[in-house]
């Protein structure tokens, strides 16, 4: 059988994209070399931040008002919760990018937000207990998803719609020919007109020249034992975003888990092999997260509960890669989205189906080009 697309990769993004193709009446096979969803990769954790307010860029905030919407058709549709509205919190000294990129993108799109001081936020959600100079935005829509079973769903109306979901079968290869693309895995090959590469981490086995613009990171959460809940709970701890002098952080509310969670963005930095990568928690990855529970959220810093690990996959820029494969029009890179990438998995599969089926879609897709690494020998082989 000869398929309209052919996904590599069936996780946030490759799950998503095969829904909405599916849902379009195009014929879809998703092969994942892992299980949907799984703890692999990058959608797992029990939570995964969405925040409309967004100190990374202006442009994606228009992408993430339909992410959100199409959150909530997806919940719609499926009867099961998957976005829980906490409000969220970007806080730093000011001047910061953290501050000042999320009051930027308010204020350019006209976003509902309030800008406190380090004192009424800790009045207002007396969990925080930041420096006295820090200031943070506000922002009521934020909150957190369920990542594994908004996995979970996408695939299943995929499924519903006629899509096949292939689960643990590794792609070796992918080639052009016969006017489509031939996709071989350990168990077989498949032939379709259009090819999306979402693999994650693995990104890079399947585009060799390009392998410069993809670098896997080991990443690490912790759940710290809570001394008075209530000051956690969802409708009083907004998730966050926070830079201090000892790195960038984010966290969570008291859900799905007993404790408060948090990450440090790039925690040990550098390059990983998702093959190989340590997937033990040490002593000193705990460490770094709890000297930071410890000194800005004291209520949530006892001892450690439970702990994950996860991968990034960052690009050089830390912007998503959302585009055609420049040499082969047949196949559209989506991955690599830098650890911030979940939040848009719904607005991203609307866009993977726009773009096969039209060639275009509405939103601006020009900071996700591969194109914009041109000329920079230092991060492109090809």
């Amino acid at each position: 059988m000869r398929y309209d697309v052919i996904i590599v990769g069936a996780g946030a993004m490759g799950s998503a994209a095969a829904m909405h193709l599916a849902a379009r009446g195009r014929s879809v096979i998703a092969v994942d070399r892992f299980g949907v969803p799984n703890d692999q990769g990058s959608s797992h954790g029990l939570t995964r931040i969405i925040r409309i307010a967004y100190y990374e860029h202006p442009s994606y905030v228009p992408l993430l008002i339909r992410a959100a919407e199409l959150w909530s058709e997806l919940e719609r549709l499926t009867g099961e919760r998957l976005f829980m509205r906490t409000g969220s919190i970007d806080a730093s000294a000011p001047g910061d990018p953290v501050f000042e990129g999320s009051r930027r993108s308010c204020e350019m799109h006209g976003l509902r937000h309030e800008v406190l001081s380090s004192r009424e936020l800790g009045q207002r959600f007396p969990g925080y207990r930041l420096p006295a100079d820090h200031v943070a935005v506000f922002q009521p829509d934020g909150g957190f998803l369920i990542p594994e079973v908004a996995v979970a769903a996408h695939a299943r109306l995929a499924a519903a719609h006629g899509a096949t979901i292939r689960e643990h079968e590794r792609v070796v290869s992918w080639e052009e020919r016969d006017g489509g693309v031939e996709v071989t895995t350990e168990n077989g090959r498949y032939v379709a007109d259009h090819l999306v590469l979402s693999a994650g981490s693995w990104i890079a086995d399947f585009l060799p020249a390009y392998a410069d613009l993809f670098e896997p990171e080991r990443q690490v959460v912790t759940w710290f034992e809570i001394a008075d809940s209530s000051k956690f709970a969802p409708e009083r701890f907004p998730v966050f975003n926070l830079t201090v002098e000892e790195g960038r952080y984010y966290g969570f509310p008291e859900w799905g888990n007993p404790g408060f969670k948090v990450g440090r963005y790039h925690h040990l930095a550098g390059r990983v092999d998702p093959d190989s990568v340590d997937r033990v928690v040490h002593d000193a990855d705990v460490e770094i997260l709890h000297r930071f529970a410890r000194r800005y959220f004291p209520e949530g810093a006892g001892p450690a509960l439970q702990s994950s690990v996860c991968l990034f996959t960052n690009t050089p820029d830390e912007h998503f890669i959302i585009d055609r494969l420049p040499e082969h029009e047949r196949v559209h890179v989506v991955s690599a989205c830098s650890g911030h990438g979940f939040k848009f998995a719904s607005v991203i599969g609307e866009i993977v189906a726009d773009l096969v089926t039209t060639g275009g879609c509405r939103f601006d897709l020009s900071l996700f080009s591969m194109r914009r690494f041109e000329g920079r020998n230092d991060v492109l082989r090809a």
